[in-house]
């Protein structure tokens, strides 16, 4: 097991002891039942000896209960620390996922987290609880059964201990065969999870290019790898119990023979010899223990590194010791900026920018597809960091600041942003928590919200389904930007986040802002020129490069872009859609 991942049994150290405790006192019990079996037989029976029977017999019965208490106990305490270590380690997963930059979490897939939070540590929680109950169990009990076997035949002791490693190392064999498989299947588990993910979050587009069969067959094929890979884990798996099994008989049968000669020739009892079959019985099925828990810890040594994957990645931001904790405005200056998705080295997406917009200034900004209009906005709240140069917000580098108290001041309505199952004031409340009836309702209006809520039959109270597919794609992004308002930024940032409304909404959103907000930085993100026609100033953007600045009538004259755009738009009756 993970040494790093037994740090998440914190709390549940008590029962991870407890448990393999309760474990031994449970099997020497347990080693004394034949024993005492044996004495029945040879001594009560044989002398008919009744009291010495009923005495004997109560104390096997009293023994028989102790050992039932003792595992009963064990398997509580053994189910309660296994439980709660994966809960912590889903605690610590989900936690530092939270800490992770845009950066971080494009290491790895949705679909392969998901996994990680739930197959992974399922299989991790089960190897924990057989570690500390069947692993320690099984050796004990092979120790003292072969100590047990030794006082009363020491040949059948010695066939036994010679039996131990070839049945031992013929299980662990086909354990290792297995493992291969085991670790194969988890990598397209994320395929798998990924494709259902893709296929529900999609539904209603499936359905509309009649896509079903297509899908059906994708999720047939790597559905097909993992029952593949399973089958011939499995299969090479199911060799244990044969070979368990016929190892098992043949000991008997020696024993027998080896046992019936002994008792033949006075050199044993019968009673004797049923407590040799039954302690040669214990040890062969400890060993089918320590085979089939050997098997669950290379399963779940697949998933603790995949577990482990995330647990050590290192978050791309972190605090600094004397980090900031107030934003003085909405100043924005970019010095020098440039930025790669792949770090130093890498592809720049932003080219050597150099920017500023004053507090309180609405900035609209265009471009076309890729020319890192989005690139440039996610700087401002880090999430991402620079790769040169340096972004400042409020006279300060944003990576002087601490997150919290930076991204609690710069509000970004993302393009695909999502709404989350609940009320729709739950959704509004992910900007305050606190907020009042009154500040969700009046963010609502700024945002052209309010009207459309009103005419559902709860309102404020109307349950949102899982992405907010009860809501038109307009009545999204309103939601989205008054779920931003109620943080009461001093940066305002809307990434293409009027798209699905028309235009006359857009402008009474804009209006609304200009009225309601003016001591908070506007920046709009826009494919529409009427969207950023009036804001203070324009950006254009080409090819991660700022190739104009002005307000619109200076580069109606002065950028080509710009200009192209707007008689696009214009005169192809775009500018009143």
């Amino acid at each position: 097991m993970n040494r790093k991942l037994l740090r998440s049994v914190r709390e549940y150290k008590r029962e991870s002891i407890l448990t393999p405790l309760l474990v031994v006192m449970e099997v020497f019990m347990e080693v004394l039942i034949p024993l005492l079996m044996a004495n029945i037989i040879d001594i009560g029976i044989m002398e008919s000896d009744m009291g010495y029977i009923v005495k004997t017999g109560a104390l096997l019965v009293l023994l028989a209960m102790v050992a039932l208490v003792f595992g009963a106990k064990a398997g509580n305490l053994g189910a309660v620390a296994s439980a709660g270590y994966a809960k912590n380690l889903r605690h610590d997963i989900f936690y530092k996922i939270q800490d992770f930059s845009f950066g971080n979490i494009d290491h790895f897939s949705t679909s392969g987290l998901v996994t990680r939070l739930t197959t992974d540590i399922t299989n991790v929680q089960m190897a924990y609880m057989f570690t500390i109950r069947l692993l320690v169990r099984a050796p004990i009990m092979i120790v003292l059964s072969l100590i047990m076997t030794l006082t009363i035949n020491v040949k059948v002791a010695v066939m036994i201990l010679i039996t131990i490693p070839i049945l031992g190392g013929t299980l662990i064999f086909i354990a290792k065969k297995a493992h291969p498989h085991f670790i194969k299947v988890f990598d397209e588990y994320d395929i798998l999870n990924n494709t259902v993910q893709e296929n529900v979050n999609a539904a209603r587009v499936v359905k509309a290019y009649v896509r079903a069969d297509y899908e059906n067959e994708k999720f047939g094929k790597i559905s097909t790898i993992v029952y593949n890979l399973f089958t011939r884990a499995e299969k090479i798996v199911a060799w244990n119990n044969p070979v368990m099994m016929f190892t098992m008989y043949v000991v008997v049968l020696v024993m027998v023979y080896i046992g019936g000669e002994d008792i033949v020739f006075g050199r044993m009892q019968t009673g004797e010899l049923t407590s040799v079959i039954v302690y040669a019985l214990q040890i062969l099925m400890s060993l089918m223990m320590v085979s089939f828990v050997f098997v669950m810890i290379m399963i779940a040594e697949a998933s603790s590194d995949r577990i482990k994957e995330v647990l050590d990645e290192v978050p791309e931001m972190e605090d600094g010791a004397d980090a900031l904790t107030e934003v003085a405005n909405g100043d924005i200056d970019f010095e020098n900026v440039s930025f790669s998705y792949g770090g130093e080295g890498g592809n720049l997406s932003l080219k050597d920018v150099n920017l500023h917009i004053k507090s309180g200034q609405i900035v609209g900004i265009i471009g076309g597809t890729g020319s890192a209009k989005s690139t440039l906005v996610q700087l401002i709240p880090r999430l991402y960091d620079v790769t040169k140069g340096a972004v400042k917000v409020g006279g300060h580098d944003v990576r002087d600041y601490s997150l919290k108290a930076l991204r609690d001041q710069v509000s970004v309505v993302l393009q695909k942003n999502v709404l989350f199952t609940g009320t729709i004031s739950d959704n509004i409340r992910w900007g305050d928590e606190n907020a009042s009836d009154e500040e969700v309702q009046r963010v609502c209006k700024l945002a052209q919200a309010d009207s459309f809520i009103q005419e559902f039959p709860g309102k404020y109270n109307t349950m949102i389904v899982e992405g907010g597919n009860n809501v038109s794609g307009g009545q999204k992004q309103r939601l989205c930007i008054a779920r931003a308002l109620l943080k009461k930024p001093k940066i305002l940032i809307l990434d293409d986040s009027t798209s699905a409304v028309d235009t006359r909404t857009d402008a009474l959103i804009r209006q609304a802002f200009r009225e309601e907000i003016p001591d908070t930085t506007k920046i709009i993100i826009a494919q529409r020129i009427s969207s950023v026609e009036d804001a203070d100033v324009i950006i254009v953007m080409d090819d991660g490069k700022i190739n104009g600045i002005g307000t619109s009538e200076e580069l109606l004259r002065t950028n080509e872009i710009y200009r192209e755009v707007y008689e696009s738009q214009v005169k192809g009756g775009a500018y009143n859609e």
